[in-house]
């Protein structure tokens, strides 16, 4: 914040404790209303994952004002994650929007009072065609909890404004609430890192789950081959052609026998006065670190960190194929 900025605040005699104490009982206030709700979880919440996992279309999430901005973001949830899902403003609903929904699907009705007029309005419909819907309240005893095959309480004590009226608690625990069915119908579907990367491609989040080891390693003429006889005098000379800061100890089958690298050599020669026609066999870390090719170049990295290590051989069936260094997995925006 810069000079001017300070500056205004003074003038308003900002009052920092007092607001800081404002913005704590408010995060208090909704973690306490979220922490009821858990609370309160029962059968009609197992209800509503049979519903959903039994789905044979689309969830249909409506809601209006803030129950609506909730539910536009329900919806992309279940989206993402294997459930697909739209919006459906109720009052586009009501003005010919309703021909999106279909025999097959289930609709999910976001509203605290569970009397807000137009919800209601298209619920009518929703019973005569047979649509199961579950309905997010904070009244059991409203016209929604009534009209749906399935309410779930969403009930808070109060709104974490000073006079209790804007949706604010009871906003954020119908937001949480959609967030736990989603992730809960997840756990029954056995839904997998590999299906979540199907509905992520772009950006980094794409890239981590998406790319393989294959994708990012080095291999042929790439690698830095020798063998166990090698001296390391000739072993220094691969390695800094093919700067990777390491040599494959490789049998004549290609099997990776260990690795030879440059932290191997400076431990080399702090011990030994003229280790150059040692052969790598003496020197060499047997049993070291390796990764599939068809694993996910996250995975390369997670192991790289945990090993403290910048250079990851890639191994199939007993055979070096490729290698994995850390630059590569910077290059290629996964660390």
């Amino acid at each position: 914040m810069n000079n001017t900025q300070l500056g205004f605040l003074k003038t308003i005699n900002l009052d920092k404790r007092a607001v800081l104490q404002h913005v704590r009982d408010a995060l208090q206030c909704e973690s306490e209303a979220i922490a009821a709700a858990a609370s309160r979880v029962d059968d009609s919440v197992a209800d509503a994952i049979g519903l959903l996992e039994n789905c044979q279309g689309r969830l249909i999430v409506t809601g209006m004002g803030k129950m609506g901005l909730v539910g536009r973001k329900a919806a992309a949830t279940f989206s993402s994650t294997g459930a697909p899902a739209i919006f459906l403003h109720p009052v586009d609903a009501l003005h010919g929007d309703l021909g999106v929904v279909t025999d097959d699907d289930v609709v999910l009705a976001l509203s605290n009072s569970g009397a807000t007029e137009e919800v209601i309005t298209l619920l009518t419909y929703m019973r005569r065609r047979g649509v199961p819907v579950i309905a997010l309240t904070g009244r059991l005893d409203s016209p929604l909890a009534q009209a749906s095959s399935v309410a779930i309480d969403t009930s808070v004590e109060k709104e974490a404004d000073p006079i209790s009226v804007a949706p604010t608690a009871s906003s954020t625990l119908a937001l949480a609430m959609c967030d736990a069915l989603a992730v809960a119908l997840m756990h029954v579907r056995g839904f997998t890192p590999e299906q979540f990367a199907e509905f992520h491609p772009g950006g980094n989040l794409g890239k981590k789950l998406l790319t393989s080891v294959a994708d990012v390693m080095q291999s042929g003429e790439r690698l830095p081959v020798v063998t166990r006889q090698t001296k390391l005098r000739q072993a220094i000379v691969v390695i800094s052609e093919k700067a990777l800061g390491c040599a494959f100890v490789l049998d004549s089958e290609s099997r990776l026998q260990g690795i030879l690298t440059d932290g191997d050599l400076r431990r080399v020669f702090e011990k030994h006065e003229n280790p150059l026609e040692d052969s790598v066999s003496q020197h060499m870390t047997r049993e070291p670190s390796t990764i599939g090719s068809g694993a996910l170049a996250a995975e390369a990295l997670k192991l790289m960190q945990e090993n403290s290590i910048t250079v990851l051989p890639v191994v199939d069936n007993g055979v070096a194929v490729g290698v994995v260094h850390l630059h590569q997995l910077l290059a290629a925006g996964l660390a």
